[in-house]
């Protein structure tokens, strides 16, 4: 029978009355407000009685009977604040989710290995991922469903997130076996792709021209970069095809190199009034941003274009080099010397809106120089952004500002200060700040820059003192108000053997080259896959997930594998160390042939099979000559390693002497030579 309106009506007040019940029966609990990191405080105060990963949550779906919401994230992420908005902060959604699940939530860049498999479970279900991830699990970990956003109501053909929760709901109390078995087989792909056999040797000494060959084939011939819409910078490819014009001067990989160098530095995703990157572009021109700044981003954008600069010459790229570095020094530097991770898209609950400017804005602020800054800044272009301008240079590459734009620049920046910052992320990855460390420790020697090595060897102070144990192992993450509590990954290690490993080369102090070697040891003892090669993401003293994943691809960031690849054979010819070069042709023996296929997807491996192939130079300065230490350092060459200053293990320094330079190549060594050109003869 067809129900009156009144009857109907009846029926959803008793609805919304029992759901009221709901959320005063529930005991509130959330757990998250203790975190260290600041993502998962940024839930605290949800009415969702959240839990962060661990055996708590677990021991409480089992005691229960209820199935894991896992919900993962970070803190720039754009859509992972909408589905909180949306959902999380809904008292009704998250009586629901109170309810019937055990709900956890785990920041990926705190907890890379809980995000890297259930991602891997995700893409086997739906063909895709991404950020915010949900994942339904069995009490004991193993995922059955799963899925990225879901609105709080049906939009765009997708389920709302409420009737997401009821289906999985009704499926874990009436059809509890077919749940059962989907978590066998979601199981079997986490991890898979980590599953590799090592090959019967390491790439061949074609891989990386065959890399420049297919970046040539596949780049933007307008714009530069690789692909459409959303377009990443790829900074990794990009310091691969630098290797090899150094050593070729391939002519069609310069030119896209240019290209695709000035077209970004020339774009919206480039920050011209304060300095750094966005993470990508939302279309194939550079022009409007996704506007979440990362500091690893920044940290290999940096690091390309200052090797582009010292291999190629152009100007422009140091100024941009220097006004990324300055970015991070400025903006994401703790006050004790840790870079922080990230600044977010969104400032006053608006993407963009600390970055955008009208030109009424612009020409107010800006008086006699404002018809200079409009339109240097593009803003009778396409640089529109829901009403308003983002600024760009219309003329990619020509970015040496006359006065008049300076003195808008400044006035432009100025104002911008007083608005509302966009949400940081103060923690203090490890990675990250290994990536960051790396790069300015190169860029203070290219550039002579002492105040940038000072916030090397500070930021270096900081990391060993806050971040690793007297062991020598290291931490993940560390926030102010929380301390450091995460053991570390893989990717941790290695990416402090290299930043290390760098600061010793910059700065000629023993006690970073002596807490790299510590580093890398403890890479080798706790990560070491020691059947098939190559090092696992979580360590042997660390907690057990339902897989134990490897991290083997190189993405947004260096993978693990890549990381420890260069690091170790660099730092294995600084020390004459053959443990660590033997580990790093480990690596490359067991992704021999996933690299020779496809090589842009190993942008920064590419770095380690040159140094394989090609060699690595050792060279020791002894005694007190800054000027052969300038010009071993001054110019970027990427198969150098470099002892200056205090002596360092190994037997690099036995029997040097005298105010002059050793260099050192395939097991022996060469006549010193006591002149800057006569070292630059012999580095060739």
């Amino acid at each position: 029978r067809r129900r009156s309106p009144v009857a109907t009506q009846r029926t959803v007040t008793r609805v919304r009355a029992a759901t009221q019940r709901a959320v005063t029966r529930v005991r509130t609990v959330n757990l998250l407000g203790d975190e260290t990191s600041p993502y998962l405080r940024q839930h605290a105060d949800n009415p969702v009685h959240w839990y962060p990963w661990g055996p708590l949550a677990m021991a409480a779906a089992v005691e229960r009977d209820v199935p894991i919401l896992l919900s993962v994230g970070y803190s720039a992420c754009h859509w992972c604040h909408v589905m909180a908005h949306e959902s999380f902060e809904d008292p009704v959604i998250a009586a629901t989710m109170n309810e019937g699940f055990v709900n956890v939530k785990v920041d990926r860049e705190e907890r890379p290995d809980v995000d890297s498999i259930y991602m891997d479970a995700v893409t086997s279900l739906t063909g895709r991922g991404g950020w915010p991830m949900t994942v339904f699990c069995h009490p004991d970990g193993r995922p059955f469903h799963g899925g990225t956003y879901w609105p709080d109501r049906p939009r765009g053909g997708m389920p709302s997130f409420p009737q997401v929760l009821a289906a999985v709901s009704e499926a874990w109390q009436n059809r509890r076996d077919d749940l059962d078995g989907m978590g066998d087989r979601l199981t079997a792909t986490m991890g898979r792709h980590a599953e590799v056999e090592p090959s019967d040797a390491p790439p061949g000494p074609r891989t990386l021209a065959g890399a420049a060959v297919h970046m040539v084939q596949v780049h933007d011939l307008e714009w530069g970069g690789f692909g459409g819409a959303p377009k990443f910078p790829q900074a990794m490819n990009l310091e691969a095809l630098l290797r090899h014009i150094a050593t070729t001067g391939d002519i069609p990989a310069n030119l896209i190199l240019t290209r695709t160098l000035d077209a970004m530095a020339s774009g919206g995703i480039y920050d011209h009034l304060g300095g750094g990157f966005s993470r990508y572009s939302v279309d194939r021109y550079w022009l409007v941003p996704h506007f979440e700044k990362m500091l690893y981003d920044n940290a290999l954008l940096a690091r390309a274009y200052l090797h582009g600069w010292q291999v190629l010459g152009h100007d422009h790229w140091r100024q941009v080099a220097s006004e990324t570095i300055e970015y991070v020094l400025r903006d994401l530097r703790h006050p004790d010397g840790g870079f922080l991770s990230a600044e977010d898209a969104d400032s006053e609950g608006v993407e963009g809106k600390f970055y955008v400017w009208s030109e009424a804005e612009v020409r107010e602020v800006c008086g006699v120089d404002a018809d200079a800054a409009v339109s240097w800044y593009g803003m009778s272009e396409n640089g529109n952004f829901e009403g308003a301008n983002i600024l760009h240079r219309p003329v990619r590459g020509d970015l040496s500002r006359p006065d008049d734009v300076e003195r808008a620049r400044q006035a432009l920046f100025a104002r911008r200060e007083a608005r509302v910052r966009p949400g940081l992320d103060d923690k203090v990855l490890t990675e990250w700040n290994g990536l960051m460390l790396a790069t300015l420790a190169d860029a203070a020697m290219a550039m002579g820059r002492e105040d940038w090595m000072e916030a090397a060897r500070t930021n270096g102070d900081f990391l060993c003192r806050t971040l690793q144990r007297s062991d020598g192992r290291w931490l993940r993450s560390w926030q102010a108000e929380g301390g450091a509590r995460t053991l570390g990954y893989a990717a941790d290690h290695a990416a402090m053997v290299d930043g290390l490993t760098r600061l010793g080369e910059a700065t000629g102090e023993a006690r970073w080259t002596e807490a790299a070697i510590c580093s890398a040891d403890v890479l080798l003892e706790r990560f070491s896959d020691d059947a098939n090669g190559g090092f696992h993401t979580t360590g042997s003293d660390a907690e057990a997930l339902v897989r134990r994943p490897k991290d083997l691809m190189d993405n947004a960031q260096p993978s693990a594998n890549s990381l420890a690849a260069v690091g170790l054979l660099r730092l294995g010819a600084l020390v004459g160390d053959s443990r660590y070069t033997e580990a790093a042709e480990g690596v490359l023996r067991l992704l021999g042939d996933r690299v020779a296929e496809h090589p842009t997807a190993f942008g920064h491996l590419l770095g380690a099979v040159d140094l394989f192939h090609s060699g690595i130079t050792e060279v020791v300065v002894t005694g007190d000559r800054p000027d052969l230490v300038a010009a071993a350092g001054g110019t970027w060459r990427p198969n150098v390693v470099l002892s200056w200053g205090e002596r360092i293990p190994g037997p690099l320094w036995e029997g040097r002497d005298g105010d002059r330079a050793w260099v050192c190549r395939d097991f022996a060594c060469r006549a010193p030579v006591d002149t800057p050109d006569g070292l630059l003869a012999e580095l060739g």
